[in-house]
């Protein structure tokens, strides 16, 4: 391993540990994700990294569920379809463990964006569904806040060669060790004191927002004229945060966003994607989806809009909204101009809708509400969250209240408002 190489994991390994899931002495972490049978051993090297870190942070354990692309694709060229609809529960069941201890817990999501792109949709989908369903438990603890929990990702050869690929290996990977580092603020002087400003900023913005009560949001642009209406009782939020036992850590790193309840009965309009999304390896690329009383009513992809259908599928919930994100469109990952074909970083780099369920703090009192009493509300529940992206330059966005006024919130994709 080369010395800039060394320097390279080092410095995003202490971003990681020390801010975004925040080890605390005597703490056990758990590396893993979840969401792709596990971490990918072509993160080897930055995970004996953050291993490393976390150990001189004070770390009692440092645990590692990993897993192999290569095999999960192979699963899906070789195994009965049936195999998909009940999947292996040991993953899910350790990673919940750790939940339930109150262990930290950093989610490597780092994978081929194109892993499946040739299997059958309705394979993949089906495997989603399984999967959602197996981590609804986890997501559940998550959205409670019940431990330091963050999200995070890595270059690997074949998402590098994804996002720059007409570069040789050795390039494609520091490109997006690069675009990586700009992301998440650690090519400034001190980027731990960027990142307390950072977050200080979006917290003020949330504040601000959910003093502000509005009831809906009106989204225009040239593609998109989509109005959400919110949760009663909703509040917004940002990416820092604490845990119940007091512990401040990011959820998500990078984040740009400031974040709110949707109501699950009152959006209306029409949307269009404006980056390709990632699902379970498969490219989902320009869709546009209709919603009536909340509900998608009909849509349109340019690629994989079978897989996007059976998504939708997957229960009574996953054709609803359970998620607004507000992201300006001059933040540094939409201004590096990278596509990085992953949604953590996609998310942030315009502003977005999610499908399926909602998180319960984002609703006063939201923690201690059973499913019902959040539907009541306007939450939405579902075993799937599907982020997806729709700001743009030309995006207009205002806050409507109950009065029938209306606030600009952003002019051509920028923030009209200082909190």
């Amino acid at each position: 391993m080369s010395a800039e190489l060394e320097r390279v994991l080092k410095s995003y390994a202490d971003l990681v540990v020390k801010v975004a899931v925040n080890v605390q002495p005597g703490q056990r972490l758990l590396v893993c994700n979840p969401w792709s049978w596990g971490v990918s051993l072509d993160a080897l090297p930055l995970v004996r990294q953050i291993a490393t870190t976390a150990y001189e942070a004070g770390a009692s354990f440092v645990d590692v569920l990993w897993g192999d692309e290569e095999l999960r694709r192979m699963a899906f060229l070789c195994a009965p379809p049936e195999t998909f609809k009940r999947l292996p529960a040991w993953h899910s069941d350790g990673v919940l463990e750790y939940f339930r201890r109150g262990d930290a817990v950093l989610i490597l999501y780092a994978e081929d964006p194109d892993l499946l792109k040739d299997q059958d949709p309705a394979i993949v989908a089906m495997a989603e569904a399984t999967l959602s369903s197996q981590l609804k438990p986890m997501m559940d603890y998550r959205s409670q806040k019940v431990t330091n929990c963050a999200v995070v990702s890595a270059p690997i050869p074949r998402w590098s060669a994804r996002v720059f690929p007409h570069e040789t290996p050795q390039v494609q990977e520091e490109k997006l060790w690069s675009a990586i580092f700009g992301a998440c603020y650690l090519d400034c002087r001190d980027p731990l004191q960027s990142w307390r400003e950072h977050i200080q900023d979006l917290g003020e913005r949330s504040k601000y927002l959910t003093h502000k009560k509005f009831t809906a949001l009106r989204f225009t642009s040239e593609v998109t004229d989509l109005t959400v209406g919110l949760a009663d009782g909703h509040t917004w939020h940002c990416a820092g945060d604490v845990t119940q036992k007091g512990i401040p850590f990011v959820a998500n790193l990078p984040t740009e966003e400031v974040y709110t309840l949707p109501h699950r009965e009152r959006v209306e309009g029409v949307v269009r994607s404006t980056r390709p999304l990632s699902c379970g390896g498969v490219l989902i690329e320009d869709f546009t989806v209709m919603f009536r009383n909340g509900k998608v009513v009909s849509l349109a992809a340019a690629k994989n809009e079978e897989v996007l259908k059976r998504v939708l599928e997957a229960d009574e919930g996953a054709s609803r909204l359970g998620e607004v994100g507000l992201v300006p469109d001059s933040s540094a990952i939409s201004q590096s101009g990278v596509l990085f074909f992953n949604t953590l970083y996609d998310e942030n780099a315009a502003s977005h809708l999610a499908f399926g369920r909602g998180w319960k703090s984002c609703i006063q009192g939201g923690g201690e509400m059973d499913d019902d009493a959040f539907i009541a509300h306007g939450g939405n529940e579902s075993v799937d969250h599907v982020d997806f992206m729709i700001g743009s330059p030309d995006m207009d966005v205002d806050g409507l209240t109950a009065e029938g006024n209306r606030e600009p919130l952003m002019r051509n994709g920028e923030w009209a408002f200082t909190p």
